[in-house]
């Protein structure tokens, strides 16, 4: 078992690579969720996750057994993390991504020189293929979760928690293999028992609370996940030892309440936050999870690699749900100048044109109409309905698109 003196043990290697993210209040949630919430900001780490920690302890750990080269399989935060402690270490990287891994976490990993192969629909399959690789080429592979020297590391974070919040009484974490969470919880536990840590997942890969409830590790069914980063079907046999032992609870937050939560820290906190990062805050908006009583409660951004695509689907998701994004068609006769009638009146409603389409297919019109989809951006929901109701007023029968 990783103890705390393990932890204590790899600090120095960690801090020789690693930042020390900060710890950011959160008035916005602290109201919301009625406690005291601070963020420890690892989205803000080297790398952009927490990784990072545990793939320096290893490194560190392995020493001379290293130089043949490291191999790992990773959603893409391990990827970047071992990357980058190798490259500080001075040895070959080679890792294995699953082929539809973000593109900013393969870019990064290259961009730290290792050699990068898309393989494997999920991680699991990545994991055989990153053992197999490294027995056909002599080199060690790194687990990203399942292994002593990786929780150790990841377990510093615990630490720096320790001595930057006196008053800390609850730690949210999010969990994928259970790595983070468990290095967490025994560097806490081992100062202050009476802290608790909680765990979050997502709904699609709760393979943790599956796993304690049989009492072994289990498989859950892959879903589609916007958290990739913690998208694991099964946990690690020592990972969910540790958690049975000193994790306190376990929460599994909803993929559209993890979107609202990446936005929130956009808007709110400033953060770019992946949604694997995202899900403690999710847990506590979805009042999933409550802030403790008394004391500080401290949710663990775990990781800020997100496509950029992807974050702005989720920001204009976003503006939609809340009315401050309207998309709607109408139809009218099919000639000239109708279409710029339609725009005048949007304008004089005081709403600003983002997209407007002709629609002349899969949809039932008269030969002499045309269909118009736009999209418009408003100052929230009154506007979008006082939008709408010049519309109608104008003779357009609009249908609103969700």
């Amino acid at each position: 078992m990783v103890s705390a003196a393990d932890v204590l043990r790899a600090r120095p290697a960690v801090e020789r690579v690693a930042r020390r993210t900060p710890v950011l209040p959160s008035q916005t949630l602290s109201e919301r969720a009625g406690g005291t919430v601070l963020l420890k900001a690892e989205s803000l780490q080297r790398t952009g996750s927490f990784k990072i920690r545990g793939t320096a302890a290893t490194l560190a750990a392995l020493g001379d057994d290293a130089a043949g080269g490291v191999v790992c399989g990773s959603a893409g935060n391990h990827a970047q993390a071992l990357a980058a402690a190798a490259r500080a270490a001075g040895v070959p990287c080679d890792v294995i991504m699953q082929a539809g891994a973000p593109i900013a976490k393969a870019e990064g990993a290259e961009a730290l020189g290792a050699t990068v192969l898309l393989e494997g629909a999920d991680v699991e399959e990545s994991l055989v293929l990153a053992r197999e690789r490294a027995a056909a080429r002599g080199m060690t592979f790194v687990h990203p979760f399942d292994d002593p020297e990786v929780i150790a590391g990841q377990g510093t974070l615990g630490l720096e928690l320790l001595e930057d919040v006196p008053d800390l009484a609850r730690v949210i974490v999010p969990v994928g293999g259970g790595g983070l969470v468990g290095g967490i919880a025994v560097a806490v536990k081992a100062v202050r028992p009476q802290v608790e840590v909680v765990g979050v997942q997502v709904e699609g890969f709760a393979a943790v609370a599956a796993s304690l409830e049989a009492g072994h590790a289990v498989d859950v069914d892959p879903a589609l996940s916007i958290a990739d980063g913690i998208a694991v079907k099964r946990p690690g046999e020592l990972t969910l030892e540790l958690i049975g032992r000193h994790v306190d609870g376990m929460a599994s937050v909803a993929e559209d309440d993890v979107a609202e939560a990446m936005v929130l820290l956009l808007e709110k906190a400033k953060l770019v936050v992946e949604g694997a990062g995202a899900v403690g805050v999710a847990a506590l908006l979805d009042e999933l999870v409550e802030p403790a009583p008394t004391g500080s409660t401290v949710v663990v951004l775990s990781g800020g690699n997100v496509d950029a695509g992807l974050l702005a689907s989720v920001a204009r998701r976003h503006e939609t749900e809340v009315g401050r994004r309207l998309a709607l068609l109408t139809r009218m006769p099919d000639r000239p100048g109708n279409l710029a009638r339609l725009l005048d009146l949007v304008a004089r409603a005081g709403a600003n044109l983002v997209e407007v389409q002709h629609v002349r297919e899969g949809i039932d019109l008269h030969v002499r109409e045309t269909a118009v989809q736009v999209v418009l951006e408003t100052r929230g929901p009154g506007h979008a309905d006082a939008v709408l109701a010049a519309i109608a007023a104008a003779g357009y029968e609009a249908r609103v698109l969700r």
